[in-house]
């Protein structure tokens, strides 16, 4: 083995070994520094003593401002946050394997699109009299956006995910599938909100955190762990597909079960946390080629090793969106965008150097 390809594997042979033990302890970390810091700062040790009191009962003294602001405004946002952001970058794991595109994320599919218009259907014109919840109809919303790029790109291929002409159509219907709802979105907005509506639909739809609480984290939480349950559950499927479906089929998986399931999950997790802060764009794209230049290809420390990094990155975030311009807070897919457009430009350069 040359010098250069030590070099590479070492960084690889190292979070192999170590960074499943790191895990809690980094997520934990990301939770607090999300929690202490924002447009005021706040001591860790008065975060903690906070945490203590509302988890341990510890009694500890602490100012009923301070105690608020961490417990019923940071602390809540940053849960949820870490989870959008693990589900957005789990979604992408998940199709840039089915799809065999590095290119394919909830964002560019179209998926994070539907689940916006699908959302404001229900808060906006009312659909489902009521009945119908947020999340419900952003699943709705994600799902058709889905059937309709699947429909396109086999319209223009005749075999989507089969190679690299039907690839490249996933990915052309997927931008012309996010074009048409987003401007179903807007003619909704503009038809049934009024001005005021309008304006914190078109902030909400950027990404917005400023709203969360402790109830959107009760959904949050469960969707988050449940779709990287899943994705471990089917790592193996994850690793076949990125061979193709001929080959996945040959060594025994079941093409359109599994592959339906994996597609199911992603749209449900993406439609959850859109319907919570909005369409999050890049998480989804950035953070797999990230972790694949850390720990490999492998889906079996590929999709926690995105799990956790997606967490980290939307906290982060989060907080630069609240500390980036004094007395305002930035949508959240602004910093996402501006952080992740030159980096994701960072890993195509390597990336061709590289080959």
């Amino acid at each position: 083995m040359n010098k250069a390809s030590t070099l590479t594997t070492w960084p690889r042979l190292q979070m192999r070994g170590h960074w499943f033990w790191l895990t809690p302890l980094i997520l934990f970390s990301a939770l607090i520094a999300g929690t202490a810091i924002g447009e005021t700062s706040i001591p860790v040790d008065t975060v903690m003593k906070v945490l203590a009191n509302q988890l341990l009962g510890a009694g500890y003294a602490v100012d009923r401002i301070d105690a608020g602001i961490v417990w019923s405004y940071r602390l809540s946002r940053a849960v949820v946050a870490a989870c959008c952001g693990s589900g957005l970058a789990l979604a992408g794991v998940v199709l840039q394997a089915l799809l065999r595109n590095p290119l394919a994320d909830p964002y560019l599919m179209g998926i994070s699109a539907g689940a916006s218009t699908g959302a404001v259907l229900v808060a906006v014109a009312g659909f489902g009299a009521g009945v119908v919840t947020l999340s419900v109809g952003a699943m709705a919303g994600a799902i058709a956006a889905f059937g309709l790029v699947v429909v396109l790109a086999h319209a223009a291929s005749g075999t989507p995910g089969g190679g690299t002409q039907a690839s490249s159509a996933i990915i052309l219907a997927g931008i012309a599938g996010s074009s048409l709802f987003n401007a179903l979105t807007a003619f909704i907005i503009a038809k049934s909100a009024s001005a005021e509506q309008a304006r914190g639909i078109m902030f909400w739809l950027m990404g917005n955190l400023s709203g969360v609480r402790w109830d959107n984290a009760f959904l949050a939480v469960p969707t988050a762990l449940g779709g990287l349950l899943i994705c471990l559950w089917y790592r193996r499927t994850l690793d076949a597909f990125t061979f193709g479906v001929d080959s996945a089929a040959s060594m025994g998986i079941a093409v359109r079960r599994d592959r339906g399931i994996l597609i199911a999950t992603v749209a449900l997790m993406t439609a959850v946390m859109v319907s919570m802060v909005g369409a999050i764009g890049f998480v989804g794209l950035v953070i797999p080629h990230a972790m694949r230049f850390l720990t490999g290809s492998q889906h079996t420390r590929l999709v926690p090793a995105s799990a956790l990094a997606g967490a980290v990155f939307l906290i982060g975030a989060d907080v630069v969106s609240r500390v980036l311009v004094a007395g305002q807070v930035l949508p959240i897919g602004v910093v996402t965008a501006l952080i992740g457009a030159p980096v994701f430009a960072l890993i195509l350069i390597r990336g061709a150097r590289s080959r």
